[in-house]
This record gives structure tokens, C-alpha cells and sequence, in this order.
């Protein structure tokens, strides 16, 4: 397994190093507190980009518990308290969910290994 099949990252520009990675890699990406209800269709960015890409988004991690806002939580005032905040984990989770992308990339590593072997096999040669 190669080091660009799985991209943990949280939100941000620095999802953009997807563009590095080999088509057939794994992203796994995480998200501050409130970003469901107020960042709208901006928060789909990088799930677009790795299926056109032919990438797989393992899914994402809303924090429940992040910063506090002194507003009411669907007020616009707080996206930059919760976009500047820290992400909180679930290591229940994260360890469920992370065990399950790296099958998954193992699963489909040896299926193309299994396919690269057998198509070598059942070529034979033309020459002769």
C-alpha cells in the first residue's frame, strides 16, 4: 500500500493535496462544530472533487461538542468562532471508522493485485 491511498484531513485548503494523490485513494475529512447547518453547499467541495477525481470520500466527522457561540447556534456570527475552533474526536469512533477505510483500501488492493496476476497468467505470449 502505497503512502497516498488515505487522506485524514480536517476541512480546509489543504484538502486541495488531493490533487496528488492517485485516483483510487481515500479521503477521510473532518469538520469544526456547526459547519452542517451554516456553511451550506461549500461543505461538499471536497467530496465533489474526490469523485470526479475517481477518488472514494470515506465520509466526515461533524464535531457535536466543539466552541461555543454566545448567539443562537444557526446564527451566521458563529461560523467564525466554530471555523476557528478545535475539532473535538470520538476515539470509539474514529478507531470504527478508520478500521473500516483501511479494510477497504486492503480489500481493493488485493483485488487489483489479483487481477494484475491473473492477467498476466492467462495472456500467454504471442510471439513466436
Amino acid at each position: 500500500m502505497s503512502l497516498t491511498d488515505i487522506l485524514v484531513s480536517p476541512h480546509g485548503a489543504q484538502l486541495t493535496n488531493m490533487f496528488l494523490m492517485d485516483r483510487n485513494s481515500s479521503v477521510m475529512e473532518f469538520f469544526p462544530k456547526g459547519w452542517l447547518k451554516l456553511a451550506g453547499v461549500g461543505q461538499f467541495v471536497f467530496h465533489w472533487i474526490a469523485s470526479w477525481s475517481g477518488m472514494r470520500h470515506q465520509g466526515a466527522w461533524r464535531d457535536p461538542n466543539g466552541d461555543k457561540c454566545p448567539y443562537p447556534e444557526d446564527d451566521r456570527r458563529c461560523m467564525s468562532i466554530f471555523k476557528s475552533g478545535k475539532i473535538g474526536y470520538n476515539e470509539t469512533y474514529f478507531g470504527e471508522w478508520t478500521r473500516n477505510v483501511l479494510d477497504e483500501v486492503k480489500t481493493r488492493k488485493m483485488e487489483e493485485a489479483s487481477k494484475k496476476g491473473s492477467a498476466s497468467t492467462s495472456s500467454g505470449c504471442a510471439c513466436s
